[in-house]
């Protein structure tokens, strides 16, 4: 593979990232990030039973799989009905394997850019959950996955939303000053960052807007402190539930990849535009943007 810096370098903040699984697999961050999933893909259990339920033998492509986490939460069991393909051009494949083969999951894997690859096989559904934002070009990217796509073939992915201007500029503003650091040492630099976070969240403190902030984009609303932070001025992770290093766990995700693409929900109209792909599901939050295609 012919990686770019910026890519090497976001390729191996996600292998780090995802060899540390005692960050992100307690059973309450799996059932927390599943009902997550669910209900960005699918918006009930009823309508993932009924997507699931003429899938047999169907071949599924996992874009950009990581450690197969998240395919392995939303589709679990069903994914030994099904061929499944891991690909991702980090070592995190590596874990993806171990992992797939400790829950007792079928599936092959392949270490290969998605921006790049030429595989032989035309794909029933890719799952691409967060992933083409971390591409050096994302709609190039995008259009490779659409390449791979049968006819009729649904693709489901999950891209960053632009955020508020201030959360913009911190943003970047972290994310350069991590730069010239191992992945060890930005690991390290953000645990003030998750401890800043879980102090604004213990204080369980509820503020109200009754007008907009034009200004700032923040909009009119009841929020909770932490939150309000969260959302329009710095990314700090906060669940009475998890402990520092696994708040730490979703900081590292977002501060420390070089590429880190934000996207307004105009900007992924455009690429279903101009291939010619029909919506099924557009959700839009303030993390992110989740769609299901059809070609």
């Amino acid at each position: 593979m012919n990686l770019d810096k910026k890519q090497k370098q976001t390729n191996e903040s996600f292998s780090y990232k995802w060899k540390k699984r005692e960050t992100y697999e307690n059973k309450f961050f799996k059932q927390k990030t599943y009902k997550w999933l669910v209900k960005r893909y699918f918006g009930s259990e009823k309508e993932k039973r009924r997507f699931f339920k003429n899938l047999k033998g169907k071949k599924l492509l996992d874009a950009g799989c990581g450690s197969g986490f998240s395919a392995g939460i939303l589709f679990g069991s069903y994914l030994n009905n099904l061929k499944y393909l891991g690909v991702d051009s980090s070592n995190s494949i590596n874990t993806a394997r171990q992992r797939f083969k400790e829950l007792g999951l079928q599936g092959q894997f392949k270490k290969a850019d998605i921006a790049t690859m030429k595989l032989k096989d035309k794909f029933d559904v890719i799952f691409c959950e967060g992933v083409l934002h971390h591409c050096s070009n994302p709609f190039k990217a995008f259009k490779n996955l659409i390449s791979h796509l049968k006819r009729g073939g649904i693709i489901m992915f999950y891209v960053y939303r632009g955020k508020a201007p201030i959360r913009e500029f911190v943003d970047d503003c972290i994310r350069e000053k991590l730069q010239p650091l191992n992945n060890d040492a930005a690991w390290k630099k953000l645990i003030p960052l998750a401890k800043l976070g879980k102090i604004l969240g213990d204080l369980n403190i509820k503020i109200k807007l009754n007008e907009d902030i034009e200004l700032l984009e923040i909009p009119k609303g009841e929020y909770d402190l932490q939150r309000f932070f969260y959302w329009f001025f710095i990314k700090m992770f906060y669940d009475k539930n998890l402990s520092l290093e696994e708040m730490n766990h979703i900081n590292f995700d977002w501060y420390r990849p070089l590429n880190c693409y934000r996207f307004h929900p105009k900007d992924i109209e455009q690429w279903l535009k101009k291939l010619k792909l029909k919506k099924k599901r557009f959700l839009v939050e303030y993390s992110g943007i989740t769609v299901v295609t059809k070609k």
